[in-house]
């Protein structure tokens, strides 16, 4: 299959202007653009239809308003080949693209519900960890995007931990108008690509034309790079992509050119660019996204070490939120189903099919149940070696572990079981039918509150699983 080299333009990557700081008040050039205020809508079509202004021919150039800046360096002539093949074809590029594996299958649903329902936790750990494995596989698209000119390539490259003149390297010193995305590897997590986009002044298609041919519905996360100012065209996408629903931070690059040009104090030059990049963002009710001042040619310092610890959690949570919360919907009806049954057998007093002889017991009792749940000490000591934890952790997560937890950690089981208690049953069983009333209705509720911690510690003990089973 032929691969489609990005088409490109000979401007420098490197012509763009500083920022003007010092000097006189009438010569201190702002930082940001303000955009009028608009309305939010909630889905991407009614957005644009309630804008209509945007249905007119936005041009994607940053001189929606103007700013006072100086050239560092004039444009020049660069090869008209592209330094980089894109790792993606016109065809799989139009694909369409899984969001990522979320539902379980039929088969795994019901071999985990069996499972819980034969007391068998164990069987459950090998049964998550494949479905999360699973979930590992699906590629996670991280888009890129931008005005053009603000250096998308050499944060990609920083964000990779690779140099400019390395050969998987994103091609530097050319902005370059693409009519199709370019995909890297982001060697930190497997099968997780990160996405070159057009910048938006490459082109003079409408907003809503970018948006659509970018196909943003397709990516996970998104990257606004911002640097010099934040335009119009930054908080219309970062609004277009608030109605879609998905996560984004903006990155506000060459932070080294900032302060090397500017007279203020670090510590207030910084403050002014978050501020400012908010009230734009404040303006179109944008909620407030993360915030992250770097520079690429800095990847150890700034804001960059956060971004890289912000986005590796981001990543890991967009890719199992889906398949955990489905396991944890499947356990917690197999859970609520059991209370459910046994709730009847205690209304029946049938603790004989609990395998309860004794009702009055207490240690008996949570015996009883840890073993109905599958959370005995047995259990637990085979599952944490197939985890390779300790025991104890996760016994120590458990209300029930031992009947002395329960009564100091639970006040209506303790007066339930105190000293006054049990003169007080003693005092009810020479009343006649009355008492016996009383001590049925008070010994099934102390059973149904048992009932109720033990499963809640079974619903603990599987959210751990679900959570040191994460690859």
């Amino acid at each position: 299959m032929q691969k489609i080299l990005p088409r490109q333009t000979h401007r420098s990557e490197s012509s763009y202007a500083a920022v003007r700081v010092g000097g006189s008040k009438e010569n201190q050039r702002k930082v940001f653009l303000r955009g009028p205020n608009k309305t939010r809508e909630d889905s991407p079509r009614g957005y644009w239809e309630a804008c209509p202004e945007l249905h007119s021919d936005l041009s994607m150039k940053s001189s929606l308003e103007t700013c006072e800046v100086t050239p560092l360096l004039s444009d020049v002539t660069q090869p008209t080949h592209s330094l980089h093949t894109p790792l993606l074809t016109s065809s799989n590029y139009d694909m369409p693209y899984n969001m990522g594996w979320s539902s379980l299958s039929k088969e795994t649903a019901i071999n985990i519900e069996k499972a819980l329902g034969g007391r068998k936790l164990l069987e459950v750990v090998p049964m998550v960890r494949e479905t999360l494995k699973r979930a590992s596989s699906v590629p996670l698209r991280i888009a890129v995007t931008g005005d053009s000119g603000n250096g998308m390539s050499s944060f990609i490259n920083a964000l990779r931990g690779i140099g400019h003149d390395e050969e998987d390297s994103a091609p530097t010193g050319v902005v370059r108008t693409t009519q199709i995305p370019t995909c890297y590897s982001y060697p930190h997590f497997p099968n997780v690509e990160l996405w070159d986009l057009p910048g938006t002044g490459a082109g003079t298609q409408s907003l809503e034309n970018y948006l659509e041919e970018m196909k943003f519905s397709r990516y996970d996360l998104f990257i606004i790079i911002a640097s010099e100012q934040f335009s119009m065209n930054l908080v219309k996408l970062a609004k277009a992509i608030q109605v879609l629903g998905k996560r984004f931070y903006i990155v506000w690059t060459k932070l080294d050119r900032d302060l090397s040009t500017s007279t203020l104090l670090k510590e207030r030059l910084l403050q002014n660019i978050r501020e400012n990049i908010q009230e734009n963002l404040q303006k179109e009710r944008v909620f407030e996204p993360i915030i992250f001042l770097v520079s690429s040619f800095e990847p150890l310092l700034h804001d960059f070490p956060e971004l890289r610890n912000t986005l590796n959690r981001d990543i890991s949570d967009i890719r199992y939120c889906g398949p955990l919360k489905n396991l944890s919907h499947t356990y917690e009806k197999v859970i609520s189903d059991k209370v459910t049954m046994f709730r009847g057998k205690i209304a029946s007093k049938s603790f004989d099919t609990l395998g309860i002889w004794n009702a009055d017991d207490f240690g008996e009792c949570l015996i009883a149940y840890h073993l109905l749940f599958g959370v005995d000490d047995e259990s637990l000591q085979q599952i944490a070696q197939s985890m390779g934890k300790p025991m104890e952790e996760y016994r120590a997560i458990m209300k029930s572990r031992d009947p002395h937890t329960i009564i100091r950690g639970d006040w209506a089981v303790s007066c339930m079981n105190c000293n006054t208690s049990s003169c007080l049953y003693t005092i009810l069983r020479y009343i006649p039918l009355l008492g016996d009333f009383i001590i049925n209705f008070l010994r099934k509720w102390k059973h149904r509150r048992l009932l109720e911690i033990v499963a809640e510690d079974t619903r603990t003990i599987l959210k751990k699983i679900l959570k040191d089973s994460i690859i």
